[in-house]
């Protein structure tokens, strides 16, 4: 005969928090639902529980939920994923649910929340709700605030959803090694009024990085610093799905940090104000026009604006390195050499030998060259005019007239009215300025008159009695 307390050890559930989580509730297992597509999912309104506009996850998904007895349940499986950061380029990650990073977690501001954690990694795990307010003991801080996750184990959380914002989950427990290898998720409290801050179109991704060397796929987890993969979504440009929003909509873009550095955010052809951070909405008399926001480690921004300028607009990342996918770091700058010699030499005995720099770095997104098996060049993704030239946290806005409401769908690229493209100059050029000229220095040396006599250059030598001597 089967007891209560053997069903609960066999199941796996252990019930965290100051007070006993119900019983009643934790005896099913709400299914786990997988995805493995990386293609951005927009969720339906939602069938039960509170009303609320859904996000839309750059590149990811909503996690489904049952409604038992008022609760609202998830099911969240942490295990190893594979994850295609673009096409030709496959990582080994840990995330939940078939993805990383994990699918977007929402609710409605209010709701009572209980999420089962199974951990199917090969050590322990928990889970930290980055920013939320809900009991310590629910906080998700091994050997702090709960017993770790064992391999096999289910654990539940269960807290009320205390403030409407923008948050995230994440591993607190082998934090260094689970956070690099993508172990990442996204949490929406709704307002519980759907029409408090609401706009036509709601995206939401996290920033992540990734040291993988070319040819493996397998994040190398001791990296501070040095990472050569940044990405929105554990997607990189190309592989990173476009915004698509309809002339005039409202738009707010989430944006969560949880990477090693801080990350300026730019978007062109649009000024933004900054709605929403950490700790929630900011007060509208706070806000200010921007282009570029700077998002810290650890942090949340939610910007907001209208998009009344149509086209296709760049949004990215303002460090240059973060727009670039697999470099090496250490490769020295050859702009101005001509090493054409010696690259024939070389080609005598490297036959695929290629001359790369002396003229910048942008004509190696036109190149093909072989690369190690598993490895996206560094600048890729091509445009209506060619190469983008750009990897990494890259992607595109696109504004049209013609985008229904609620219609997600490739547009194709922008058609610009006559007249409107930046064009060639064929008339005459000016002669170019003397290279002898002084130039704008602030402090020019002193000009020598063409009459004035020699200066006498020869050293002086000290004696060793002190005196100088000629």
């Amino acid at each position: 005969m089967t007891t209560r307390r053997d069903f609960f050890r066999d199941a796996g559930v252990l019930a965290l928090g100051a007070g006993l989580i119900s019983r009643a509730g934790a005896a099913a297992l709400p299914e786990a639902a997988v995805m493995k597509d990386a293609k951005t999912t927009p969720p339906p309104l939602p069938k039960d529980g509170r009303p609320f506009y859904p996000v839309v996850t750059l590149n990811g998904w909503s996690l489904p939920w049952r409604m038992n007895q008022g609760v609202k349940e998830f099911h969240l499986v942490a295990e190893p994923v594979v994850r295609e950061f673009a096409p030709g380029m496959k990582a080994n990650l840990w995330g939940y649910n078939g993805q990383s990073p994990g699918p977007t977690i929402e609710v409605v501001e209010g709701d009572r929340v209980r999420i089962f954690v199974t951990n199917r990694l090969p050590e322990a795990t928990s889970v930290h709700w980055h920013g939320q307010r809900l009991p310590n003991g629910m906080d998700g801080v091994v050997g702090l605030t709960q017993p770790r996750i064992p391999v096999g184990k289910t654990f539940v959380y269960e807290f009320e959803a205390r403030r409407a914002g923008t948050f995230m989950y994440h591993p607190h427990s082998d934090e260094m090694v689970q956070m690099a290898m993508g172990m990442m998720g996204f949490w929406v409290t709704h307002p519980k009024d759907p029409d408090v801050m609401r706009v036509d179109r709601d995206y939401v991704f996290l920033l992540n990085s990734f040291d993988i060397t070319p040819g493996s796929a397998t994040p190398k987890v001791n990296t501070m610093l040095d990472f050569n993969l940044w990405g929105f979504n554990s997607r990189v440009f190309p592989g990173i799905d476009a915004m698509r929003v309809r002339l005039n909509d409202r738009v707010r873009i989430r944006v969560g940090n949880l990477t090693m550095t801080n990350h300026p955010v730019h978007l062109h052809g649009h000024e933004f104000t900054v709605t929403g951070t950490d700790g929630g909405w900011t007060p509208p008399a706070s806000r200010w026009p921007e282009v570029t926001v700077d998002i810290g480690v650890g942090q949340m921004r939610a910007i907001e604006f209208d998009a009344t300028e149509p086209g296709d607009w760049a949004f990215h990342c303002h460090k240059s390195h973060h727009t670039m996918n697999a470099m090496g770091h250490q490769v020295p700058t050859m702009i101005g050499v001509d090493h054409r010699g010696i690259a024939e030499k070389i080609n005598k005995l490297v036959p695929d030998y290629m001359v790369m720099g002396e003229r910048g770095m942008g004509d190696m997104a036109d190149m093909e060259m072989p690369l190690p098996e598993n490895t996206l060049p560094m600048m890729t993704g091509d445009g209506p005019f060619g190469s983008v030239e750009m990897g990494g946290m890259f992607t595109v806005l696109q504004v049209r007239a013609d985008q229904k409401p609620g219609d997600y769908s490739d547009p194709g690229w922008y058609k610009h009215p006559s007249g409107t493209i930046a064009y060639e100059w064929n008339g005459e050029l000016p002669e170019p300025s003397s290279q002898n000229e002084a130039g704008g220095q602030s402090m020019p040396g002193k000009v020598k008159p063409a009459n004035a006599e020699p200066v006498e250059t020869k050293p002086r030598s000290r004696k060793p009695s002190g005196h100088e001597g000629h």
